[in-house]
């Protein structure tokens, strides 16, 4: 076993440091969200970055020091991480940058980062002696939760808002989770489910207030940052709802940094729909995180009062990043453009990280030699209605070669 480096939870604001043990989902002083703090010298002692190389797991568990449990499960065949950063110099090329990549985290089990951070999660209840875990979602959260949870042997119960894509719901569904579907929306589902958790004593899975969440998430920055062999890119381009996502790819770069395996972090890019933009907004507003009302096609990223906004915040400001907003109609051409040139399916919530590069791209806000990454966070798989708004219906032509030939004769023309 390695030893396990976690000294203690810090509080985001007030500083307090509260023990590892007995865990705590936020600051017992003032009730805001926690860092995960690392002894950095135990773990270069115990993991240099070399020894990695001789490491042939190439899941998420390959970063097990850097992680906040004592060990990692036992079967590790469904493999969550290790996924793909794709190289497209004609997409670098035609934007004017040395190099664009995207990290592809719909390869991942149920289709979303959301299973490193369910992966981590639920061998965290299991630490912690837990059986039954809880959260709320609007799709990915519950449906990563809910198949990792089968593989695992775990009880699952997702609380969604009843208008969820149904593709996201079948996925619950069919990994055999109690779903409780709630006529109102993600923030008021978030509240109940932590309300559950608290007076059942079980374990929370909520994104944005379980700190082990962002500690599972930021294993894509740990990949994006050793797949690069350890020269990380110039700007990372995150799509941001609760700001969880971003808040972990920051902390990732920041261990990697305080480790001295990085030279430098990269810039980090916040992207929000123009219905969801509480965190973006707040860059001009001193700070305040003002609630909305949601309002976007991009469900995964729907959210009225952010959850993890403060981290979110401090990830954008401290890695010399930027805030962008962009319209339901920016991201239905992303995502359309994406597919075309890329292969990737991306659904909406994730093509906004690529509108958002492609608005910054169009601002002049790179440079010649810049290496830019888009992180897409899932499948377009879990919402086909979005993606054929832009789609024009294809009727049947009659099975014979003459009518296959003038179809496409037509087509082309």
């Amino acid at each position: 076993m390695i030893p396990q480096a976690i000294t203690g939870l810090q509080c985001s604001k007030c500083k307090w440091m509260a023990p590892a043990e007995p865990f705590v989902y936020t600051c017992p002083k003032c009730g805001e969200n926690l860092d995960v703090v690392y002894d950095y010298d135990k773990i270069a002692a115990s993991c240099p970055r070399l020894s990695l190389n001789k490491d042939h797991d190439a899941s998420m568990w390959r970063y097990l020091p850097l992680l906040p449990v004592k060990e990692a499960p036992e079967n590790r065949s469904l493999r969550v991480g290790g996924t793909p950063l794709v190289d497209f110099p004609h997409i670098a090329k035609k934007t004017g940058i040395a190099r664009l990549q995207i990290k592809d985290d719909t390869r991942n089990p149920s289709g979303s980062l959301k299973d490193r951070a369910s992966e981590l999660a639920i061998q965290h209840a299991r630490e912690q002696g837990q059986s039954t875990m809880i959260a709320a979602s609007t799709g990915n959260a519950g449906s990563s939760l809910a198949a990792l949870s089968a593989f695992h042997g775990m009880k699952s119960i997702i609380l969604v808002p009843a208008t969820a894509p149904p593709a996201k719901l079948t996925q619950i569904l069919q990994h055999g989770a109690q779903l409780v579907p709630v006529n109102a929306n993600y923030d008021t589902a978030f509240d109940l489910a932590f309300d559950w958790a608290k007076k059942h004593q079980s374990y929370c899975r909520n994104t944005g207030v379980n700190p082990i969440l962002a500690e599972g998430k930021k294993t894509v920055a740990l990949e994006i940052a050793e797949q690069n062999e350890w020269k990380v890119p110039d700007h990372i381009f995150v799509p941001v709802g609760d700001g969880c996502i971003i808040s972990g790819v920051y902390k990732g770069f920041f261990d990697l940094l305080a480790l001295k395996w990085i030279d430098f972090i990269p810039a980090l890019h916040g992207v929000q729909a123009d219905g969801s933009a509480a965190i973006i907004d707040s860059l001009s507003h001193r700070g305040e995180i003002q609630a909305v009302s949601a309002n976007t096609i991009a469900d995964s990223i729907s959210v009225d009062h952010p959850r993890d906004g403060s981290k979110a915040r401090r990830a954008i400001i401290e890695s010399g990043g930027r805030g962008f907003r962009v319209s339901d109609d920016d991201i239905l051409a992303a995502q359309k453009l994406l597919s075309e040139t890329t292969g990737i399916f991306a659904e909406p919530a994730a093509a906004a990280a690529y509108a958002g590069f492609l608005q910054a791209s169009e601002a002049g806000v790179f440079k010649r030699g810049d290496h830019v990454v888009v992180l897409i966070t899932g499948s377009g798989l879990k919402d086909t209605a979005s993606a054929q708004k832009l789609l024009i219906p294809v009727g049947a032509v009659n099975a014979n070669l003459a009518d296959v030939e003038n179809f496409l004769d037509s087509s082309q023309g």
